[in-house]
């Protein structure tokens, strides 16, 4: 029986998606937070500097 259940892979492709798109979803939110707060500094200084040179 479990030798069937092992070798008959019919239906396993909706759970191997699933779990991809969980991994994929975990390693964009955890990227998101780790530079979120950077990043908005980051896109101040960008933004400062593209109006003091326009400014100029």
């Amino acid at each position: 029986m479990f030798a069937r259940i092992w070798i008959d892979d019919a239906g396993q492709d909706v759970p191997e998606y699933a779990l991809m798109i969980a991994l994929i979803l975990v390693l964009t939110i955890s990227v998101i937070a780790a530079i979120g707060t950077d990043s908005n500094v980051i896109f101040s200084r960008v933004a400062n500097a593209m109006e003091s040179s326009v400014a100029s």
